[in-house]
């Protein structure tokens, strides 16, 4: 589904990024990654979303496997669930890894399996907007851990797809409040999700686990609400936008 809307040189954040606008302005007039099941004009505060966070072996979605899914639903920006869920990955927990999440191989052997609980998910995430903070690695975890499970693009198209989560469907822009924070609060230096949260004065009771992260990104999301746009469609046409500069902003950095 596609919606159109003018863009200026100017932002919600109040900044002026020169030439942004005429570089990136086809992103905006035809806004790509929105969900089906959502009207473009639907006031996304006032819906139910989904947020999600993973915790993992590791940081490759092709080659390790998420050890803990964690989903906080909002709707109106009010908590109604939070899930969470060991996995039991099939493979061993690198120390690196465990050194962060503190999740052992013997805390998740006798935790099912992905595909074990990927009906489970299906049934919490189905009618919610997709949202996770950093949502690049949580979107293509979910898609590999999917893959292997066998919930395919052959079975996306067939009529029964129409029930799928917004967040199963492999061309679905997820809300990710971390390109907001970017943008918002350029000038600090941290936007890790625990310092953003200290500084919000928010509560991260259980930091670098996946139900504590996810309730977390969502408090994070709703304190932003009222600087990011009022629409589902402006909201990720402007997100795409402003990931793609900061993307930029960071080669360039790499380079110099």
């Amino acid at each position: 589904m596609r919606a159109s809307f003018e863009v200026c040189g100017c932002f919600p954040t109040g900044r002026h990024y020169p030439g942004i606008a005429d570089r990136l302005g086809a992103v905006v007039t035809n806004v790509v990654g929105l969900s089906s099941d959502f009207e473009p004009t639907t006031r996304w505060a006032e819906a139910r979303v989904a947020v999600i966070d993973f915790e993992t072996t590791g940081l490759s979605a092709d080659n390790d496997r998420i050890l803990e899914i964690g989903v906080a639903c909002f709707a109106g920006g009010q908590l109604t669930a939070l899930k969470n869920w060991l996995v039991n990955p099939g493979v061993p927990i690198p120390e690196q890894s465990r050194a962060v999440h503190n999740i052992s191989d013997e805390e998740v052997a006798g935790a099912p399996s992905f595909a074990e609980v990927v009906q489970e998910l299906h049934e919490v995430l189905r009618g919610h907007l997709p949202v996770a903070y950093n949502a690049g690695f949580d979107r293509a975890f979910l898609h590999a851990e999917l893959a292997r499970a066998g919930v395919t693009r052959a079975e996306q198209a067939e009529p029964a797809a129409q029930a799928l989560p917004p967040a199963f469907v492999s061309d679905v822009v997820w809300i990710d409040p971390l390109v907001w924070v970017r943008e918002l609060y350029r000038d600090d230096k941290s936007k890790k999700l625990t310092e953003v949260t200290a500084r919000l004065g928010i509560a991260l009771e259980r930091a670098h686990r996946a139900a504590s992260d996810a309730q977390a990104a969502g408090h994070v999301l709703y304190a932003l609400a009222e600087r990011m746009p009022a629409t589902y469609a402006e909201v990720i046409g402007l997100q795409t936008q402003y990931a793609t500069r900061q993307e930029l902003d960071f080669s360039r950095r790499r380079r110099s």
